[in-house]
């Protein structure tokens, strides 16, 4: 059963499907929606979660094995399958068309595929999967569509903005979903909730600190810890807004995290690049260096430094921020 986008959240609040399939050009769009998915699913019920990446001597009977072993919790489970490919072969595509027709009892299945061409579509096991679980297509809005998709961003964290800031931003960001999104949420963290003039969405996405935050993160992703300190301090002379440089640091460490999850699981890491829109070579290059000091763990933990990093700029906890800032940004470039 095909839904739109749309229909989502609705489906969410009622029992859920036991059958979900995500696909789409847009990997941000396809990213929410499967954490949107997972969310209701733990909230259902589903304590325990099994993900199996589709990649190169993948094994069927892992998702036959995945399907009859029990939850470790006694609960419903969730299984999370993931083809980032699109191309499951003879052997997945007879294994999903079998998996379709006798569904496992107490489990949700979610499927994540990128972009299917109309000769993918008319697969046999993509049509099974379609027809047998609900199926949600996952675009990038086009170019004439990309203000309203940005007002209804800014309406989710209750701010708006002008038509003449939305077509900014738009124009600025040259239909990269991934960069809205985070502008939007650098919005967010500047300004508090109401309306956003023109001149404050130039001044968030033209901020003269921008380019010192970029080299920030260049140096995080080098493992320069001496370049980082000095470009914190420079920062810390000018002024800049603490919640940018938190945002700065925190998205290039998800990102490191969503990579390294990958790379453990498999995946090349050409393709994780192509899945989350890297195509910069030189900063593809820094992130698999990156990659080469951070284990999982470590990225974890910067992750959990960032969230009290955002405690204390909120108030909610003492401490010197821009201590914090060295010390996760060593954290981060240390080997």
């Amino acid at each position: 059963m095909s839904l739109r986008p749309d229909q989502l959240a609705a489906q969410l609040e009622r029992p859920l499907a036991p059958l979900w399939v995500l696909h789409g050009n847009e990997p941000l769009l396809v990213l929410e929606a499967s954490d949107a998915i997972r969310s209701a699913a733990r909230k259902q019920g589903y304590a325990e979660r099994e993900t199996l990446v589709v990649g190169q001597g993948f094994r069927w009977d892992a998702l036959t094995l995945a399907a009859g072993n029990m939850s470790l919790f006694g609960g419903d489970k969730l299984i999370d399958l993931r083809i980032p490919t699109g191309k499951p072969g003879r052997e997945g595509g007879d294994a999903l068309q079998r998996y379709c027709k006798q569904l496992p009892s107490n489990t949700l299945t979610l499927v994540t595929l990128p972009e299917m061409d109309w000769q993918a579509r008319k697969t046999s096991w993509f049509k099974a999967l379609s027809e047998t679980g609900q199926c949600i297509e996952l675009n990038a809005p086009e170019r004439e569509r990309l203000p309203a998709w940005i007002s209804q961003r800014l309406a989710a964290q209750r701010q708006s903005a002008p038509p003449e800031a939305l077509a900014f931003i738009a124009d600025h960001v040259e239909g990269n979903l991934l960069a809205a999104h985070q502008e939007i949420r650098k919005l967010g963290l500047l300004h508090p909730e109401g309306t956003i003039t023109l001149e404050q969405v130039q001044d968030a996405v033209l901020n003269v600190a921008r380019y010192d935050i970029d080299k920030l993160r260049q140096a995080v992703l080098e493992g320069d810890p001496a370049r980082c300190a000095r470009l914190l301090d420079g920062l810390r002379g000018e002024g800049a807004a603490p919640p940018l440089i938190l945002w700065a640091l925190a998205s290039e460490t998800r990102s490191l995290a969503v990579l390294r999850t990958g790379r453990d699981s498999g995946q090349p890491l050409q393709a994780l690049f192509k899945q989350e829109r890297i195509f910069d070579n030189r900063r593809q290059q820094a992130l698999g260096r990156a990659l080469e000091r951070l284990s999982q763990g470590k990225l974890r933990a910067a992750l959990l430094h960032a969230a009290r990093i955002d405690r204390m700029i909120k108030g909610l906890v003492p401490g010197d921020i821009w201590d914090e800032f060295l010390q996760l940004s060593l954290r981060l470039t240390h080997r």
